[in-house]
């Protein structure tokens, strides 16, 4: 912010606004007022914002940063703010007009106070034209050397103060499930919708999603998406973001959440993530990675459930998954490299772990060699040994066939 004399006398403030965003509620206006304090709390370091009531029953935004002055009300891109792009909320000056705009509409009384001065809000002429009548800031000399900046609203409805926080996730009680360069993945509340976060702020809500997002990394087409009015933002807009962070997940819970909606699939339950067939394999993938599993398609639930209760019996989990995603697992590794568990490698991995323990014929009893020796009259009685046998060994230790259980 650049430097200016402390204000001698009041003075009035042109913001250049009548009657705006009509549809906007006092909710929207007390968003603006936390976004613009939560960015200047990160921009600067300084500790976390306040929101509270006073005695008086006023409520209070207040912040421990550099503190507002008169010029921030002029509207203009804020270099600050685009470098710092995915840290912070608001780029422009519109916020804060807007949201002052609306409380005077509302007729909730606002009172700005920083140690460089202190703004309230009245209407009077424009400078020059009688007759036009504007929203004007005064502005007049500090009150007090207050840290920061303290906004007062007089005649705020509480519930007004906690639909706004609504909007924000560092009130929102979600859980993070997993970080990514793109953002992070949120634990969906219950019996609640999912929801679209962009740098901490809510833009959209989504009933069909696994998850919530916060986005930190901003594509083009989202910059443009995110308009004055910051909700209802399209899925179209943030769709690739969400993608690309449960691609570059990496959480065992989030790749168990989403094989296990994979099940809901021929129900059509299914959440909307797992339509996306890349993001389905990867997360497969990841719990390739973590836990004893084996993935099989329905057909061969049934089809070869000998080998199937073979997997259960050895300890590992078994998650069905559509035909599509079988076909793309096959030959796939997971995140360490190896293999994807599929019926062919837990048969390969079942057939190599395995280890004979053979017993010479010198090390059999008398009577246990007579027994053994009339192998070959036995198996002349089916014609003669397989061509791929070459001999019989006695082993201590034997397996049932994979295929058949016997």
């Amino acid at each position: 912010m650049a430097s200016a004399a402390l204000p001698s006398k009041t003075r009035n403030f042109d913001l250049n606004i009548d009657k705006i965003l009509e549809g906007w509620e006092p909710k929207h206006a007390v968003r603006e007022l936390i976004a613009n304090a939560l960015d200047e709390q990160i921009l600067t370091g300084t500790p976390g914002i306040e929101i509270k009531k006073d005695p008086r029953g006023n409520w209070h935004i207040r912040d421990s940063g550099r503190g507002l002055r008169y010029e921030d009300l002029t509207q203009n891109e804020n270099p600050e703010k685009l470098k710092n792009a995915g840290k912070v909320i608001g780029k422009f000056g519109i916020g804060l007009k807007d949201a002052l705009a609306t409380l005077n509409r509302r007729g909730i009384a606002v009172r700005v106070m920083s140690r460089h001065c202190t703004i309230s809000l009245t209407r009077a002429a424009k400078h020059g034209f009688d007759d036009v009548i504007t929203l004007q800031a005064t502005i007049e000399p500090p009150t007090s050397a207050t840290v920061g900046t303290d906004i007062e609203l007089s005649g705020l409805a509480d519930s007004e103060i906690e639909a706004a926080k609504e909007f924000f996730l560092c009130f929102s009680g979600e859980r993070l499930l997993d970080e990514t360069q793109y953002g992070q993945i949120l634990e969906r509340r219950p019996h609640k919708s999912a929801r679209i976060y962009v740098s901490g702020l809510l833009v959209a809500e989504e009933d069909r999603f696994a998850f919530s997002y916060n986005i930190t990394s901003l594509t083009a087409a989202m910059r443009k998406a995110l308009n004055r009015e910051r909700t209802n933002v399209g899925r179209t807009a943030y769709s690739d973001r969400v993608k690309a962070m449960l691609l570059a997940s990496t959480s065992e819970m989030v790749a168990e959440l989403l094989a296990k909606d994979l099940t809901s699939i021929e129900l059509g339950t299914q959440h909307d993530e797992v339509n996306w067939t890349d993001v389905t394999v990867h997360a497969c993938q990841i719990l390739n990675a973590r836990k004893k599993v084996v993935f099989v398609s329905a057909a061969e639930l049934s089809q070869s459930r000998n080998a199937v209760d073979h997997a259960v019996s050895d300890g590992y989990d078994v998650v069905t998954v559509p035909d599509n995603v079988r076909r793309l697992l096959a030959g796939t590794t997971d995140l360490n490299g190896k293999p994807v568990r599929d019926l062919a490698v837990y048969q390969q991995e079942w057939n190599d772990s395995f280890e004979f323990k053979f017993v010479g014929r010198d090390r059999l009893t008398k009577a246990e060699q007579v027994t053994f020796d009339q192998w070959k009259s036995i198996v002349d009685l089916v014609g003669g040994l397989p061509k791929n046998v070459r001999e019989v060994k006695i082993s201590e230790t034997m397996r049932p066939d994979f295929s058949t259980g016997q």
